[in-house]
């Protein structure tokens, strides 16, 4: 019997992977257990259909990552914190708090853990800050801080 595997299964075979298999063993184990289907001619097509569909959706999320990507590039963030004498300031600067003004400021929703802010921002200047948009894709906004 000739299936198609959805799942991946080690020995047997790979997701979208399509061989023969003996009657049995696809109709008692691999076929019920969800690792794969029946390789009938509207199996294989709904089977590509899904894929292209997956693909698409992939290149949408690659192509909107790249236009925010853009767009952070030119965004200057301002903000103002206390600080001491010396430009170092009274408790820091967190990644919370860069995505709620991004939102306030330009209304960009950007999730917090996609900024990339180890321990905050503890000093009054100018920071770069990179921003994960999609795998692969890093975008970088730049950050002003101001003393009060």
């Amino acid at each position: 019997m000739k299936v198609i595997f959805i799942k991946d299964l080690k020995g047997q075979g790979k997701v979208g992977e399509e061989k023969n298999i003996s009657d049995g063993y696809a109709k008692n184990f691999l076929i019920p257990k969800g690792y794969a289907i029946e390789a009938t001619n509207a199996n294989i097509n709904d089977y590509k259909g899904k894929k292209d569909s997956e693909n698409f959706k992939k290149q949408q999320e690659i192509e909107k990552a790249e236009a925010l990507k853009q767009k952070l590039s030119q965004i200057n963030l301002k903000l103002t914190a206390k600080s001491g004498d010396n430009g170092k300031l009274f408790g820091s600067i967190t990644s919370k708090e860069l995505a709620e003004s991004i939102n306030k400021q330009f209304g960009l929703t950007i999730d917090k853990k996609k900024i990339v802010l180890p321990d905050g921002i503890k000093t009054v200047g100018t920071h770069k800050v990179e921003v994960k948009l999609h795998p692969g894709i890093v975008g970088t906004l730049t950050v002003s801080i101001l003393s009060e």
